[in-house]
């Protein structure tokens, strides 16, 4: 078994997410932490309890930070609507709020399996950076993170520069990528295109007649609509689901490679933008391993297989 730990934003992409996780045979998810980010983080690890409880789990959700380190808060409802679960307001799930701090619970959870825990972040890395902070010696202890943010060389999604997770707390972002723990990026572009569930794959998901499958499309319904009309994308895109399938089978990552990554904190104009030194044009050492391709079709499959 292979131990998780999931920090999350949880709106309905970061349920599908934590659904893959759960489901997974070989897995042990040893904790979320829920985090400030799509929407507020009670709102968050409301979502969060519901998926757990849904996949029949009792996995401990705590609560982490409420705002980002520096910055006011930016949410997504937009997006994800009021709910952060395509507006489905799903009841409140039986399963409690785990008491204690998500960001003391998560480093006691990395001390007690040092070099055997999979860190998968789906939302800003405020939790993450905090924990770093105050307990340093974390870094070296994570056997890998894989982070859902940014974008390489390629266009943001909530400025022309900059992933949504990162412009959100880029501050954050900035001392997880320079604080040592292995990670790598996942970016934003590898949702899109043909990586987007089109509307007769869609289809073929809602055939499973399954209590995943069909969460999965209704609680992303403001998203797909969102998607397609505001970024001309084909159907659904699933940015922390494709982090999760790359965590769960790394060798759905085609392409990837060791870069120095900074994130940009002082401009507005290109606030929270992920710049990757792809030529190594800096002489910096490299600090992230950045994902450049993705196998769709393998991506899709273990999703499909999560919903069945």
């Amino acid at each position: 078994m292979r131990n998780f730990w999931i920090d999350t934003d949880t709106a309905s992409d970061d349920a599908v997410a934590i659904l893959m996780a759960l489901r997974a045979a070989d897995v042990n998810v040893l904790g979320i932490s829920a985090v400030s980010g799509n929407i507020p983080v009670e709102k968050g690890a409301r979502n969060a309890r519901y998926t757990v409880e849904l996949c029949g789990k009792k996995t401990p959700v705590y609560m982490g930070a409420s705002r980002p380190l520096l910055r006011e808060p930016v949410w997504a409802y937009f997006f994800h609507g009021e709910d952060g679960m395509g507006n489905m307001n799903y009841p409140e799930a039986t399963l409690p709020v785990t008491e204690g701090n998500a960001v003391l619970a998560f480093i006691d959870a990395v001390r007690a399996h040092p070099g055997d825990i999979t860190l998968v972040t789906l939302g800003p890395l405020t939790n993450i950076a905090l924990a770093v902070r105050i307990a340093p010696d974390i870094a070296k202890k994570i056997s890998m993170c894989y982070t859902m943010g940014g974008a390489a060389v390629t266009l943001g999604n909530v400025s022309p520069a900059a992933e949504f997770n990162i412009y959100v707390d880029p501050e954050a972002a900035g001392i997880v990528f320079h604080s040592g723990i292995p990670l790598m990026m996942v970016g934003w572009e590898h949702c899109r295109g043909e990586a987007n569930l089109n509307d007769e794959e869609m289809a073929m998901v809602r055939s499973f007649k399954t209590p995943f499958a069909d969460f999965a499309l209704d609680c992303n319904a403001t998203a797909i609509a969102t998607n397609q009309k505001w970024l001309g994308e084909p159907g659904l895109s699933l940015p922390d689901p494709v982090t999760m399938a790359v965590a769960l089978d790394p060798a759905i990552c085609l392409h990837h490679g060791s870069c120095y990554v900074d994130v940009d904190t002082t401009s507005e104009v290109t606030r929270g933008m992920t710049v990757v030194d792809q030529l190594g044009v800096t002489n910096q050492p490299a600090n992230i391993d950045v994902c450049w391709k993705i196998n769709v079709a393998r991506w899709k499959e273990l999703l499909y297989q999560s919903l069945k």
